[in-house]
């Protein structure tokens, strides 16, 4: 009893240790960098498991193609058992008794040459795959990149939470003085409420600021197809604040897309991947020359042979005429037999056939079908040919907007610098005229309002520029974090 209640304690233990160190595994998954969201994304993301899968089923297609080459091999047994009337399958003719019998076959065929279809499957399968290889790195780019934006504006979204805090708090220190000052006769009453006004001005503020930061995360983790949770946090990134210029030309980035963006490989891939497949049409109009080959035996329970085992003499009924008129009765010697079962061993050996065949078959009619194939082929190349050069104008329409729309915040954010810097300095003399009481309660307002709201603006500004940033590396294939 003793022993077991050791043991049962030894368990308990094992499981609250167990218990703590997945609550500890919990608490350091409430912080969540770029890098762990995009991981969690990927592997979450539906749209990626289909084109992984479908990716996967390329490669089988190309693996099919290569093994297409090899020598195909079958291989069949037959066993049968018949009662009644029936043909004999060792003499051909008919019996009227129960038989067993079995057939053992293996074959095999090789295409010694069919207009190099099976090379040419090859490439266009491989080319294919390399494709669809090129449609599952779009998916997880574009997954990333979504990724970014969300996670960027959960930080733009914490940056405005946490300037409208800084805000209600510059307010409500100037609130509590003001209040004082009120006591003593210092101040107007308008003062003191005109501040209490704005105090509950910026507290909306911050609860519109929780709110927004709230449907952010929300937006997040929807992307990462995992549950909201209040207690998730975001690793704020080294780069947050960079606004540095962005260096390269619309035509630049336009030109590395052309070599590094995913969905144009994929269509120049597929271009390619159906010029071989035009190949292996074209093909099928050649005659192919085939090598085959067979082994065969058999068995049969009605299989026998006469074995003999002895000889007796016997009257022909013929006779020899002999002196003195007579006649003498000729005789002969007779074997004789008896029908002894092969046994199955014997048959197998005895049975055993080979074959093989040199077979040409050239296509002369076949309801056009394999003229018609060429045709497909012709028009799917085309359209193939199509798709390439749509995806490339939309690309450079692509990277123009964005170009444009990144030139645009860049620019917005620089004026919004020095808006902040303008309207600090503006705050600050109004503050220091405030309280010396040379301007009233609604001018300072005033100026405190255009500093928080050109704040705010400036937040904006820099996250949507670094938002427009990312998006330009995105169509170079460089999305960096």
């Amino acid at each position: 009893m003793n022993q077991f209640l050791k043991r049962l304690l030894i368990v308990v233990a094992m499981v609250l240790a167990t218990d703590v160190a997945n609550a500890q595994q919990i608490m350091t998954d409430t912080l969540l960098s770029l890098q762990q969201c995009i991981d969690i994304g990927i592997k979450n993301n539906l749209q990626i498991k289909q084109t992984e899968a479908q990716m996967e089923a390329g490669k089988i297609y190309w693996q099919q193609a290569r093994e297409n080459l090899l020598p195909a091999i079958n291989g069949s047994v037959n066993h049968s058992w018949s009662e009644g009337r029936s043909l004999n399958p060792f003499t051909n003719g008919y019996l009227n008794q129960p038989i067993t019998s079995a057939n053992y076959n293996l074959s095999g065929s090789l295409i010694l040459s069919s207009g190099l279809t099976l090379q040419n499957s090859i490439r266009q399968t491989a080319l294919a795959y390399q494709a669809g290889q090129m449609d599952f790195e779009q998916a997880k780019n574009d997954i990333t990149l979504n990724l970014i934006i969300a996670y960027l504006g959960v930080l733009s979204s914490e940056d405005q939470l946490s300037q409208a805090q800084t805000q209600a708090l510059t307010t409500q220190k100037q609130e509590e003085r003001t209040e004082t000052l009120n006591k003593d006769g210092a101040v107007a009453p308008a003062t003191l409420y005109d501040l209490k006004g704005q105090l509950a001005n910026d507290q909306i503020g911050v609860i519109n600021a929780q709110n927004s930061l709230a449907v952010a995360k929300l937006n997040l983790l929807q992307i990462m197809n995992v549950n909201y949770r209040k207690d998730i946090r975001f690793q704020r990134q080294a780069t947050d604040a960079t606004t540095t210029p962005y260096t390269q030309s619309a035509e630049d980035v336009y030109h590395t897309s052309l070599n590094n963006f995913a969905l144009i490989k994929a269509g120049i891939l597929r271009r390619q991947s159906a010029e071989k497949s035009l190949q292996v049409a074209r093909g099928n109009l050649l005659p192919t020359l085939s090598l085959s080959g067979g082994l065969s035996t058999s068995y049969s329970s009605a299989a026998q042979r006469s074995v003999f085992t002895d000889s007796t003499v016997v009257a022909t009924n013929q006779f020899i005429q002999v002196p003195g008129g007579g006649r003498q009765a000729v005789y002969t010697t007779q074997p004789n037999y008896t029908n002894q079962n092969i046994n199955y061993g014997e048959q197998f050996r005895n049975n055993y056939s080979t074959v093989i065949s040199l077979g040409l078959n050239v296509p002369i009619l076949n309801y056009f079908q394999n003229r018609n194939k060429v045709k497909l082929a012709k028009i799917n190349l085309q359209t193939q040919r199509y798709t390439e050069q749509t995806n490339q104008v939309q690309l450079k329409v692509n990277v123009d907007q964005a170009y444009a729309n990144m030139t645009g915040a860049y620019d917005r954010y620089q004026l919004l610098q020095k808006q902040v810097d303008a309207y600090t300095e503006s705050y600050r003399i109004a503050e220091i005229r405030f309280e010396a009481g040379a301007i009233t309660s609604v001018d300072f307002i005033i100026v405190k309002g255009n500093l928080d709201r050109a704040r705010v603006n400036l937040i904006n500004a820099r996250y949507d520029y670094l938002t427009r940033t990312k998006i330009l590396d995105y169509y170079q294939g460089k999305l960096s974090l």
